[in-house]
């Protein structure tokens, strides 16, 4: 078996991830790669110095523009907003794995009075007329219906029809988000963007065994370095312990992924077995070590298990959005902030975009750092990236 320090775990991660030294992934094509790499990356729609998914490529794509990721989701349709782990984007070309999902949705949908009706209304309706949303579609009244996505619970509602036909159509995969404004969501028929021959291809998984081990092995991979325990890491996955040890077992024995004991960690680790070059790169000391400061989005991918990262870094993040602002620690939206190999602290930040000023609340510093010159430069540098990021010319302290 591999073994690795502390060090080289954190290394090997912040390698992979395009975290360490110089930007691996530059501009609109870039956050494509890194989007490929991953599999996925969770959206959130709260936007207060820019939202999840746009924080996460903007710390690892030199010169990302929040446009880069609306052109390659609503303009070039590279990538897709369906369900993965919760809300997610992800590549285009991924779309036959979830077939299954789709087909349980269209059962689903089947089993409430009105919806199959509705649906047929609506599909006239945008054939015709082209991308709704909620309010423009011309569906009145309500229904009794519930979405089967995961993220939005099994319970049962009365709900406005237009939505939820919308959200059937949508999970079903007739329909397509077709662009967002703010969080209002305008759809479009999916096959007036994706061939027939991608919107029927046949899933590359023939079971739902080898579509768990496939959602494994790209967990993963998204992380570098990860663990077979009840993790974050593996949210959307349904399953139970021991499917879950049975295809860590199936995916090392076929030699998809490879173990290693990372020091001061009882837990052994797992990589993809194609990454095995960085990981010697890693152990020889052969890799960029160069630092750069980047602030990093509530809900990376670096940061889905954080009991991995408070192994491996000794830092403790915990997304405080949804708590009770009297028992907050830090604020409400809170970014994690990464100095070279080091978890460096946290800062909040708000963007007000009308006054065109970045506005930083606070900055925590982890005890261990000390608050060199160098350091305040690389802090100054990363906040003006930030204002540009946020359409801001000033920053207020």
């Amino acid at each position: 078996m591999i073994t690795m320090t502390r060090e080289q775990a954190r290394r090997f991660i912040l390698s992979k991830q395009g975290l360490l030294g110089k930007y691996r992934f530059v501009g609109k094509s870039g956050a494509y790669q890194y989007i490929r790499q991953a599999g996925c990356i969770q959206y959130d729609p709260v936007d207060v110095c820019g939202k999840n998914a746009e924080l996460t490529l903007q710390s690892r794509v030199r010169g990302f523009t929040r446009k880069m990721l609306a052109d390659l989701l609503y303009k070039d349709r590279l990538l897709v907003d369906y369900t993965d782990k919760e809300l997610s984007i992800w590549p285009r070309e991924d779309w036959p794995y979830f077939s299954a999902y789709r087909e349980r949705s269209k059962i689903h949908g089947a089993g409430f009075p009105c919806i199959p009706e509705l649906e047929e209304q609506a599909v006239a309706y945008i054939r015709k007329n082209g991308p709704v949303s909620s309010d423009t579609l011309p569906i009145q009244g309500k229904v009794f219906w519930h979405s089967s996505m995961h993220w939005s619970g099994n319970w049962h509602r009365t709900s406005p029809a237009a939505r939820s036909v919308l959200e059937q159509l949508y999970t079903d995969g007739v329909l397509l988000i077709h662009h967002k404004s703010g969080s209002r969501k305008f759809y479009d028929l999916a096959d007036k963007y994706f061939s027939r021959d991608l919107l029927d291809a046949r899933n590359p998984c023939p079971d739902e065994i080898s579509f768990l081990e496939w959602r494994i092995r790209r967990r993963i991979g998204a992380i570098g370095l990860l663990w077979n325990r009840r993790s974050d890491a593996f949210l959307g996955i349904e399953m139970t312990t021991e499917q879950r040890d049975a295809a860590f077992e199936k995916l090392e024995d076929e030699g998809v992924i490879r173990k290693t004991a990372v020091e001061g960690i009882r837990f052994p680790m797992y990589f993809l077995t194609e990454d095995m070059p960085l990981v010697e790169a890693v152990l020889s000391d052969a890799i960029d070590l160069s630092r750069r400061l980047e602030f990093l989005a509530p809900l990376d991918p670096m940061l889905w298990d954080r009991k991995l990262v408070e192994a491996i870094w000794d830092y403790r993040y915990s997304w405080e959005i949804y708590t009770p602002a009297e028992k907050r620690k830090f604020g409400y939206y809170v970014l994690p902030m990464l100095y070279g190999e080091k978890m460096a602290g946290r800062i909040e930040a708000s963007a007000d975009r009308k006054a065109e000023t970045l506005v930083i609340k606070n900055i925590w510093y982890e005890p261990e750092i000390r608050q060199t010159k160098k350091l305040n430069a690389a802090v100054d540098a990363a906040l003006r990236r930030l204002a540009k990021f946020n359409d801001c010319s000033r920053i207020a302290k």
